[in-house]
């Protein structure tokens, strides 16, 4: 079990309740899809990926950004458990989608970027190294059915 010290917990809880979750979450998903095209593969019922501006365009990524960085909420809501939390999520993604799990790595990356490009200097190094362990967990959760 990871241990969280209050100031992590703030840390968290403070950046989450910071964000424009319809401005974050697809931003975070088109990078990745950008940055590595190889995670496109698994979005291919969303319709045009072809180029940057359509991924930037696509509806659906941006539905799917939002709702991924939604899906964070449940770990910032149970910190204690973020194992436990995303067991399904975990299953869901490796025995009906087959996703790779880097690519949980990958977004989890994106997603700092983003979050750091809003937040400026206030993303302090302190505030990343509590982030980058948050996320770590997580996508060590995703990726736990794969084990």
């Amino acid at each position: 079990m990871v241990e969280w010290t209050e100031q992590e917990r703030n840390i968290i809880t403070s950046i989450f309740s910071n964000l424009d979750y319809d401005d974050v979450g697809p931003k975070a998903l088109c990078r990745c899809l950008i940055v590595y095209p190889w995670t496109q593969r698994y979005f291919a019922s969303f319709g045009n990926l072809y180029n940057a501006d359509a991924i930037k365009t696509n509806p659906n990524i941006q539905t799917h950004g939002t709702r991924v960085l939604h899906g964070l909420d449940r770990a910032v809501k149970n910190m204690d458990n973020i194992k436990g939390t995303y067991a399904e999520l975990s299953v869901l993604h490796s025995e009906k989608l087959h996703v790779d799990p880097d690519n949980f790595k990958l977004l989890a990356d994106c997603l700092t970027i983003v979050i750091a490009a809003k937040m400026g200097s206030g993303f302090t190094p302190e505030m990343q190294a509590t982030f980058q362990k948050f996320l770590a967990v997580v996508v060590s959760a995703l990726g736990r059915q794969y084990h």
